[in-house]
């Protein structure tokens, strides 16, 4: 379904996505902080079952609108493609900044998880990257779109999760040491930033594949 160049710069590209911190690692290490590993990992374990919100939507919708609409399989992907570009040039000019870590009251495991789901699967900003994101790695020749956008967003998932609860143990085990490391996030940023610029770019440049 994928050529091996295509699925390793996914990958690459995924883990440099959920390395760099955003909202849901700050709740995640916020809970990990708060109440210890075992929130921390519920709370990761809820942020990946949201983003099957957003597969889900992306392999039914867009997957729908690409194969019935003329011309809509480039109009999405370089209009997402130009999304991503304009992100990348936002990470790239942004400035470091302290973590910054709310206090959280402690609750139960599964209010922690509704939350993390909840959280991730009604952030609109999660839906229009996925949307942006997935197609520019799917190519109808391969097969079912629909089969290629789930495929991706388990890939990106699973990622994602390992990712998840690597900054869950370690937030409750280096405690407040982490929050005081956030110097790297400068570096995170522009390397998203390169990122994003450099996939927008692959597309406008190299064309439809």
């Amino acid at each position: 379904m994928f050529d091996g160049n295509t699925l390793l710069t996914f990958i690459g590209a995924g883990l440099v996505l959920n390395i760099t911190p955003g909202p849901d690692v700050l709740y995640i290490v916020g809970r990990s902080l708060s109440q210890g590993r075992a929130a921390g990992v519920v709370s990761a374990l809820g942020i990946s079952t949201g983003c099957l919100v957003h597969v889900a939507a992306a392999a039914l919708g867009l997957s729908t609108l690409m194969l019935t609409v003329p011309l809509a399989y480039d109009a999405v992907r370089y209009a997402g493609a130009a999304y991503l570009v304009w992100l990348g040039i936002r990470a790239l000019m942004s400035r470091s900044h302290a973590l910054t870590v709310r206090s959280m009251t402690p609750v139960g495991q599964w209010v922690i998880f509704r939350q993390g789901m909840v959280t991730n699967a009604l952030n609109p900003k999660v839906a229009l990257f996925f949307l942006a994101f997935l197609p520019q790695f799917t190519d109808p020749a391969r097969g079912s779109l629909a089969l290629q956008f789930v495929v991706l967003g388990l890939v990106f998932i699973a990622n994602g999760l390992a990712v998840c609860l690597g900054y869950a143990l370690a937030a409750s085990w280096l405690g407040g040491w982490l929050t005081r490391r956030y110097d790297i996030h400068t570096w995170l940023n522009r390397a998203m930033g390169a990122l994003f610029i450099g996939l927008g770019l692959r597309l406008v440049l190299g064309g439809r594949r």
